[in-house]
C-alpha cells in the first residue's frame, strides 16, 4: 500500500542541501531534446530556485484534488503519476525518469486533477510555480518549450490509453519497455537495450490495466520469446527489433525533434 499523510500534504522525507544543478541539466536536456532554445533561455532554466527532498518508495507526493504552488522535478528515481477512485483503487497513468518535471501543467492548473507517488526512493525537486511563471514571462519561447513539453506528457498518456484499450497483455508490456528503453537512453541515463526500471509487477499492472498475476504470466511469455527479460527491477532486451515487433512501437509519439538531437547531447 502506498502511504498517505495527514491533511493530504506531501510526506517530506529530508530536506537537502546539495545543489540542484543536476536535476535541472537534466529537465534542460530534455527540453532541447524537442525545442532550440537560445542561452539566455538556457540559463534561466538552470537559473531556477528549488527545494530538494529525499522520498522514500510509495510515498505520495501530491494527492488528486490538492492546490500545489510548486511543480516536482524528478532528480533521481522514478516517479508515477495516477487517479485514484474512491475505494481506493488506482490507474498509474505516467512514469516520471530523472529530468522530467512531472507535473509542469500545474503551473496552469493549480488544483490538482491527479496525484503523483515515488514507485521507488526518489530524489525530487520542488519548483515554485512563481519562478517558472517569471521565467516564461520573460522568455516568450521558453514558455512554447515549456508548452511543448506538457504536450510530450498528454501525447504519451493518449498512447498509454489506446494501448489499454486495443492492444494484448504482451503488447501493451512490450510497447512500455520499448518506450522507457528510448526515453532513458535519450536522457543519457542507460542504454535502451538495457535499463533500470525500479517497478514490481503490481505497479506495471497499475500502469497496463493488468492484474499481477497477468503481468506476471506476460513477462514469462515474453522472456521465452527470447526478446526481453526483466529481473530485479532491471530490463534486458536481448531482439530490439523483436520487441518492437511485439509491441507494434513506432516511437513518433514521443514527439522528438531529430533536429534538435545534437543540441541535446
Amino acid at each position: 500500500m502506498t502511504e498517505r499523510c495527514d491533511a493530504l500534504l506531501p510526506r517530506r522525507e529530508m530536506r537537502m542541501s546539495a545543489s540542484n544543478h543536476a536535476a535541472l541539466a537534466g529537465f534542460l536536456k530534455r527540453l532541447l531534446m524537442r525545442s532550440h532554445l537560445s542561452a539566455d533561455e538556457q540559463d534561466a532554466v538552470l537559473s531556477l530556485k528549488s527545494q530538494a527532498f529525499q522520498v522514500a518508495a510509495r510515498r505520495d507526493l501530491v494527492f488528486p484534488g490538492q492546490t500545489v504552488e510548486y511543480s516536482c522535478l524528478v532528480g533521481d528515481g522514478l516517479v508515477g503519476r495516477f487517479d485514484q477512485m474512491r475505494d481506493g483503487r488506482r490507474q498509474i497513468t505516467a512514469f516520471h525518469i530523472a529530468g522530467d518535471m512531472c507535473d509542469l501543467h500545474s503551473v496552469v492548473a493549480p488544483t490538482t486533477g491527479w496525484g503523483i507517488t515515488a514507485l521507488s526512493t526518489c530524489l525530487v525537486y520542488h519548483v515554485a510555480h512563481d519562478d517558472l511563471r517569471r521565467a516564461a514571462t520573460s522568455h516568450p519561447n521558453l514558455a512554447m518549450a515549456f508548452w511543448r513539453d506538457t504536450t510530450v506528457d498528454a501525447s504519451i498518456l493518449a498512447k498509454w490509453v489506446a494501448n489499454v484499450g486495443r492492444k494484448d497483455a504482451q503488447s501493451r508490456i512490450a510497447h512500455l519497455m520499448c518506450e522507457m528503453g528510448v526515453r532513458m537512453e535519450r536522457a543519457g541515463l542507460a542504454s535502451h537495450v538495457s535499463y533500470p526500471l525500479p517497478v514490481n509487477q503490481e505497479q506495471i499492472g497499475d500502469a497496463m490495466g493488468l492484474t499481477s498475476v497477468h503481468v506476471n504470466r506476460t513477462l514469462q511469455s515474453l522472456k521465452r520469446s527470447g526478446a526481453v527479460s526483466f529481473q530485479k527491477h532491471h530490463v534486458e532486451i536481448h531482439d530490439w527489433d523483436e520487441l518492437v515487433s511485439i509491441a507494434d512501437f513506432v516511437p513518433t509519439f514521443m514527439l522528438f525533434d531529430e533536429r534538435r538531437k545534437n543540441d541535446a547531447a
